[in-house]
């Protein structure tokens, strides 16, 4: 089994809200199994979307670059908030941004960010990249990058890559394993292109599973991964 001392978790804004509101027992598990991986020495950092407040691109009338900011600014409050039920749950925790915030979170630095996993703290690196036209697909790849992570952890809807949508084809096949170059060749969305290629250059794999599933993120850490691992190949 892998051994992974690093990773970087990314969560989707929309996986932790039910009827427009933050859903605390989903959060609440995270933060358990994340305190499980901390009490066996594993550093962990997180990445969390936006799309639970806002999906920019889908409105025309305001213009990207404003669109792409309120998106960042979503990124934050739903890092903060789920810093904070974190910290409910016992666990250290700090947010940091590429942008001032006020006082609510810290400028991001590679040397502060180490700082703070040597401490036990769980990181939350909000704000995406900080610039326009990139997703939070590529702020995680970039703090992976950065951060020297062992692995980028994605928890999705669904429990895995397969070769179409399950959801519309039954048929469709999950893979066990999947390089991210076959992942870019057959367009199977699992991250954007340009995180696609920044994981590739820099031989970061992915471990795509199932968040809904029980301690799925425990699972995909401690040797009882179900989902699908995407090489760097």
């Amino acid at each position: 089994m892998q051994e992974y001392k690093r990773v970087i978790l990314k969560l989707s804004g929309e996986a932790l809200a039910k009827d427009g509101k933050y859903n605390d027992e989903i959060i609440n598990e995270i933060a358990l199994q994340v305190k499980e991986l901390l009490n066996r020495k594993m550093e962990i950092g997180i990445v969390i979307g936006g799309g639970n407040y806002w999906r920019g691109r889908s409105n025309d009338q305001i213009d990207r670059t404003k669109a792409d900011s309120i998106g960042m600014l979503a990124t934050v409050m739903n890092c903060i908030y789920v810093s904070e039920v974190f910290r409910a749950n016992g666990i250290m925790t700090n947010v940091l941004t590429p942008f001032e915030v006020g006082s609510m979170t810290k400028l991001f630095s590679k040397d502060r960010a180490n700082k703070y996993f040597a401490k036990g703290m769980v990181v939350f690196f909000a704000g995406g990249t900080g610039h326009p036209y990139f997703s939070t697909d590529t702020g995680v790849a970039l703090r992976a990058i950065e951060m020297e992570a062992d692995a980028i952890l994605l928890a999705k809807a669904i429990d895995g890559v397969y070769d179409a949508d399950p959801k519309l084809h039954p048929e469709a096949k999950k893979y066990d394993s999947i390089s991210i170059s076959q992942v870019v060749e057959q367009k199977l969305g699992v991250i954007d292109m340009t995180a696609s290629v920044m994981c590739m250059e820099n031989h970061i794999p992915l471990l795509v599973f199932g968040l809904n599933e029980h301690q799925s993120i425990l699972n995909a850490l401690t040797g009882n991964f179900t989902g699908t691992v995407v090489t760097c190949d």
